[in-house]
C-alpha cells in the first residue's frame, strides 16, 4: 500500500499521483492509477488498487474501492459505494447514493479474495439513478437508463429503460439520456428501431 502524503490544507494522496488530480483537503485518494483531470472532493476516498480513468468527477462521501475500475468522464455522485470486482465504463453516470455488491453470499466471518468476488460491468454511456442498488453478476447495457431506487437483479440491455424492485424494462431510453415515445422517437430528434431484441438508431438529428 502507498504512504499517503500530506500537503498543505491536509490533502492526502498518493505519491505518484498526476498532479492534474484534484484531491480536495478532506478528500483521500490512496490509488495513483488515476487520470489527468479527475477531482476527488470532500470525504471521497479512492483506495489503493482503485484504476480511475480521466475527466472523473468522485463526488462528496463517494468510496472506491480497490479493485474497483471506472473508466473516463465517469460521474460518481455523493455517497456512492463502487466495491472490488465492479467495471464501470466510459461516460457514465452513477447518481447519488448507487450502491453496487460484489457478494452473493456473503458472511461477516467468511473472508474471500478478490478472485472470488462476483464481477459486475457497466457499459459505457449508461445512467444509473439516486439510490440504485445493483446485485453483482449482471451487465448493464450501453446507454440503458436505470431509474432512481430501482433493484438490478438481472442484465439491462442496452438502451433499456428500467425501474422498480426488482427492476424490469419498461421502455426504451434515447442516447441523449430521454425517454423514447412509442413510436421509438426522442424530443430530440432522434429515432430508433428494433433489431431483434435491441435498438438501433435509424434517423439521426443531434440533441440539443
Amino acid at each position: 500500500m502507498h504512504a499517503l502524503v500530506a500537503l498543505g490544507g491536509n490533502v492526502m494522496r498518493a505519491p505518484g499521483l498526476d498532479p492534474a488530480v484534484f484531491v480536495h483537503p478532506q478528500g483521500v485518494c490512496e490509488s495513483a492509477d488515476v487520470g489527468v483531470g479527475t477531482r476527488v472532493w470532500a470525504f471521497a476516498h479512492v483506495l489503493d488498487g482503485a484504476r480511475v480513468g480521466a475527466g472523473c468527477n468522485v463526488c462528496d462521501g463517494a468510496f472506491v474501492e480497490g479493485g474497483a475500475v471506472l473508466g473516463d468522464r465517469v460521474t460518481v455522485k455523493n455517497q456512492v459505494m463502487v466495491f472490488a470486482g465492479v467495471t464501470v465504463a466510459d461516460d457514465v453516470f452513477l447518481g447519488p447514493g448507487v450502491t453496487f455488491t460484489n457478494d452473493l453470499n456473503p458472511r461477516a466471518h467468511v473472508r474471500h479474495s478478490v478472485d472470488e468476488l462476483v464481477p459486475t460491468w457497466v457499459d459505457e454511456g449508461a445512467t444509473l439513478g439516486a439510490r440504485v442498488t445493483v446485485v453483482c453478476g449482471v451487465t448493464i447495457g450501453a446507454n440503458a437508463f436505470v431509474g432512481a431506487g430501482a433493484v438490478v437483479t438481472r442484465d439491462v440491455p442496452a438502451y433499456a429503460f428500467v425501474v422498480g424492485n426488482p427492476a424490469r424494462q419498461i421502455g426504451w431510453a434515447c442516447r441523449c439520456g430521454r425517454r423514447l415515445d412509442p413510436d421509438l422517437r426522442c424530443s430530440c430528434g432522434r429515432a430508433w428501431a428494433l433489431d431483434g431484441d435491441g435498438l438501433v438508431e435509424s434517423g439521426a438529428l443531434s440533441c440539443t
